[in-house]
């Protein structure tokens, strides 16, 4: 539904650094590949392709080196945009941010003195570096802001972004999430909490899953005013039709019962984008391959959209992994990229949809093939944190 009271937000550029690929391209073709097994760490990566120099590399975070890649990307893909600095932004979500920086200067700390820590500690591990560094970068000089929801604040991140685009403070907001978690630390504490697969296959609604595969990586979408994007000619690739935000107030870890936050942010999501649930052919699932979670999903999704038939359902994190403050917006890329390409990735490492689940049509084997129409991407963090997207092809927009 058009909503006359606020801008319409275009998705304009694409990037992407990921365990399943770097470069967007990469990106879709792994999502389409059987599933991988143990961590999913990124491989081939330099980040001196992105970097005036060696040392600027150096001083900054991997989440960082990730960001600034997929922001470059993005960029690029986008084109020239001519805007008001000032009205452009940044907005980037992440988990633990800089927690190889940390950990590796507590080290020296203990082993060589305080007086051997780097003095670019703090620029390098705060949470809000990456969104600074793309701000500096691009003299991007309107909100630059970071969230930290745990799992979903790479999915608030776009939200947030999109409710300033359609707000009227931004013309172009940089959007997305990035994570390099990969420390021993941060193993062993998601290990010794028994979140971790045991198996290092990550299984989505399946009998058998054992937990998710940690991952790192980065993704962002560039969101621009839909008026100024067709003025300059810009390719539109999507549209941010809406999103939400809500806390199951629960447990810190556990989801709601009978997954009610995922319901209410699903339901106030739609609302927000003005559509119907019976609008919605397609749902990137948050499906982090944990017991737990994948339950209260499924039934979150069945209360929503019940079962006849109702969207066609997929997991990416079956391939990518669970790369926390970074998947959501692994996962609202995969949506666009799913609707440029006529097909939705499958659920990899699924085998057996576990049959204690509600019954929702779960895309499995091979991509299947659709009519790109109203989708909308899930993330549940750690904390009670849901947050929920509603994305539309660039050519359809409903009208109920």
């Amino acid at each position: 539904m058009s909503r006359p009271d606020r801008r319409r937000v275009a998705v304009t550029g694409l990037g992407v650094v990921s365990a399943a690929g770097i470069g967007t391209e990469a990106y879709f073709r792994g999502l389409c590949s059987p599933a991988p097994v143990g961590e999913r760490r990124v491989t081939g990566f330099d980040p001196i392709d992105h970097f005036d120099s060696p040392k600027e590399a150096r001083r900054s975070d991997p989440y960082t080196q990730f960001l600034v890649a997929a922001a470059d990307e993005a960029l690029a893909q986008a084109g020239d945009i001519e805007a008001d600095p000032t009205r452009c932004g940044a907005m980037i979500g992440t988990g633990v941010g800089g927690i190889s920086t940390l950990e590796q200067q507590i080290g020296v700390l203990h082993e060589k003195g305080a007086r051997r820590v780097s003095p670019f500690l703090v620029p390098m591990m705060m949470a809000n570096a990456g969104g600074a560094t793309l701000s500096m970068r691009y003299g991007w000089m309107g909100p630059s802001e970071n969230v930290v929801t745990a799992c979903a604040a790479g999915t608030h991140a776009v939200g947030n972004a999109a409710r300033l685009i359609a707000g009227g403070r931004c013309d172009a907001v940089l959007a997305g999430g990035t994570e390099a978690p990969f420390t021993p630390t941060a193993v062993a504490g998601f290990t010794n909490m028994t979140a971790l697969s045991s198996s290092g296959v990550s299984r989505p609604f399946d009998a058998r899953r054992d937990g998710f595969v940690m991952a790192e990586g980065a993704a962002v979408l560039l969101l621009e005013d839909w008026d100024m994007a067709q003025a300059r000619g810009a390719r539109i690739l999507a549209e941010v039709l809406g999103s939400a935000s809500t806390a199951d107030a629960h447990h810190i870890t556990a989801p709601s019962p009978g997954g009610s936050g995922a319901v209410h942010c699903m339901q106030l999501a739609l609302d927000d984008a003005g559509v119907r649930p019976a609008d919605v052919v397609h749902v990137n699932a948050h499906g982090t391959s944990t017991d737990l979670n994948d339950a209260a999903e499924a039934e979150a999704l069945s209360k929503v959209f019940g079962t006849s038939p109702g969207p066609l359902v997929t997991s990416t994190k079956g391939v990518t992994g669970h790369a926390l403050g970074a998947a959501g917006a692994l996962e609202a890329l995969a949506v666009v990229l799913a609707m440029l390409k006529g097909l939705i990735p499958p659920t990899a490492g699924l085998t057996a949809l576990d049959p204690e689940l509600p019954p929702i049509r779960v895309v499995t084997g091979e991509p299947a093939a659709w009519a790109p129409g109203v989708s909308i991407s899930n993330s549940f963090g750690f904390g009670g944190h849901n947050g929920t997207l509603v994305i539309a092809p660039a050519a359809q927009r409903p009208s109920g």
